[in-house]
């Protein structure tokens, strides 16, 4: 150590220089590195699509029409989606890390197939940028017209397709000779050539109204555009790459609340011929309850298992109070000595009721017992342990959206007795029954957590279940019927990305898929410094980009 700091210079300007070549060198060796990745990347795109060709193909030869090798392709089809996008995010990775080095580096671009025309068929609209009207080399007006470039954009408008034209003149000037022409005209994506409402559409069907890629392909072709999986899900990389900031602020807004929803559910992916269980996690704000004028969002996480590291994680800076179930995970979070400070439990009494409705379901017993299924034993003395959480329901309901000290002076007049009576009749109950008995272990699940449970007593900032998490998730449970399971990891990422977007839009009764569109025709034209203007609870239609 001490012969390297002999060999350093003592001169400031010679350390300048030294820190300088190294910044360059490190700039180098990240763009070399993200080409790398971009590269593999692009090697596992090309992999899994040749495999799929190869799958269809022995399928034309051989005749085999069986459900299971229908499903194997749409595996195959569903791993090449996730796999081109993934490559599309590494390469516009790749290309800002050559951007940012000071050094010129060689940026690695994807070798991809040309693409076909826009389909003759589709309806032209022609946008015409005016040529200058003097020449910029020498301010001549003497101007000639030499010629127009015409830039295709397809653009979808609900049930009907065009292609926009952007006509650029060029013009010469007759004193100097030199040609003038309007720029480009701007694409979502580099080298882009679909509008920002084809996006929009591509994301929202995939992730808010959850159709595959492979679906939306099908669909499309029906309509006269034919457009490849791989070409779709470019679209659907590149979004995500795009977007990756708004996604950054509505984090960091989520996690400024001093109360938060969390729950998660699971997530089938595709892993090496066969299927694991993933999890996606949601923490929500939504300080409507108690009065809150903050605006509701929601963040999503996802992982490949449920371990509490990941919980822990997510909430590594974070303190306030966490609504959420009794899941084990979260019990770090709730260590007094946590170094951020302890995070406060409160208990969802819709987990708790859900429990005792279970055994005093008297309906679902006889549909079980007509279908000749076993019923699980009724118990009408759960009744009353209903009665008394519903009487605290019947209380929420009449304070919901109040102040927090209006709904803590209501809950401690009229929520705080029906709490002790519930306490009591648990007490009584448990003495006249053996502890395996299915009430006992109804009331067991409260009376382990009973300070959870009665800190609505303590904080009007409390809700009384868990209920706004598990509406963030319900997209999720119906999209597992229609998706069946994510591709990797990383299309899991991507989707808990987007359900961070989409999910947010609609807590704040903004319609996502225009949201969408408008953000992305304008988000690259916004410094950083206004991109909070495009959150949800901002945004407004048609709002202008500069000024």
């Amino acid at each position: 150590m001490d012969t390297a700091l002999e060999a350093l210079p003592d001169d400031v300007e010679a350390l300048k220089a030294a820190l300088l070549i190294l910044r360059q060198e490190l700039d180098v060796a990240r763009a070399d590195a993200a080409a790398a990745k971009a590269q593999v990347s692009d090697d596992q795109a090309l992999i899994a699509h040749l495999k799929l060709q190869i799958a269809k193909l022995k399928r034309e030869r051989f005749g085999a029409s069986s459900e299971r090798t229908s499903r194997l392709l749409d595996q195959l089809e569903l791993q090449l989606e996730e796999l081109e996008a993934s490559a599309t995010e590494d390469e516009l990775a790749a290309e800002q890390a050559a951007a940012r080095a000071t050094t010129p580096v060689r940026a690695f671009t994807r070798a991809k197939p040309s693409r076909q025309p826009f389909p003759e068929h589709l309806p032209r609209e022609r946008v015409v940028i005016e040529a200058p009207k003097t020449c910029a080399c020498c301010g001549g007006e003497r101007l000639r017209k030499l010629g127009e470039d015409v830039t295709e954009t397809l653009e979808v408008i609900p049930r009907q397709w065009k292609v926009i034209q952007t006509v650029r003149e060029k013009v010469s000037c007759r004193d100097c000779e030199a040609i003038a022409q309007a720029p480009a005209p701007f694409h979502v994506l580099p080298r882009g050539w679909a509008g920002p409402g084809l996006l929009a559409m591509i994301v929202f069907e995939k992730f808010g109204q959850h159709q595959p890629l492979n679906r939306q392909a099908e669909r499309y072709a029906r309509e006269g555009v034919p457009l490849s999986l791989s070409t779709l899900a470019d679209q659907v990389g590149g979004v995500a790459t795009v977007l990756a900031p708004l996604i950054a602020r509505i984090t960091d807004h989520v996690l400024s609340a001093e109360r938060l929803h969390g729950d998660d559910t699971t997530v089938p992916v595709l892993a090496k011929g066969q299927t694991d269980v993933g999890r996606l996690w949601t923490y929500v704000r939504d300080d409507a309850p108690f009065g809150g004028s903050s605006p509701p969002a929601a963040i999503f996480h996802y992982s490949r298992d449920r371990k509490g590291v990941h919980p822990q994680t997510h909430l590594a800076a974070w303190r306030g109070i966490l609504q959420a179930d009794a899941y084990g995970g979260y019990a770090e979070l709730y260590k007094p000595d946590r170094a951020q400070g302890p995070i406060l439990e409160a208990g969802c009494w819709a987990h708790g009721r859900r429990k005792f409705f279970e055994l005093a379901d008297i309906e679902t017993a006889e549909r079980k017992k007509a279908r000749g299924e076993k019923p699980r034993c009724v118990y009408p003395k759960a009744l009353e342990a209903l009665r008394l959480i519903d009487g605290l329901f019947a209380v929420e309901r009449r304070i919901n959206g109040a102040r927090p000290d209006e709904r803590l002076a209501v809950r401690r007049q009229q929520s705080a007795p029906i709490v002790a009576e519930l306490e009591a009749w648990m007490d009584e109950t448990r003495q006249q029954l053996t502890s395996s008995h299915h009430i006992v272990k109804a009331i067991n699940y409260l009376k382990r957590r009973w300070p959870s449970f009665t800190r609505f007593l303590d904080d009007g900032r409390v809700c009384l279940s868990n209920n706004a998490a598990e509406r963030a998730l319900r997209g999720v449970a119906l999209g597992r019927k229609s998706w069946l399971f994510a591709g990797s990891d990383r299309g899991g990422q991507r989707a808990a990305a987007m359900y961070s977007l989409i999910v947010t839009a609609k807590l704040n009764n903004v319609d996502p898929q225009a949201w969408l569109a408008d953000v992305l025709a304008r988000i690259n034209d916004l410094p950083a410094s206004r991109l909070d203007e495009l959150l949800p609870w901002n945004w407004r239609m048609n709002d202008p980009v500069g000024g």
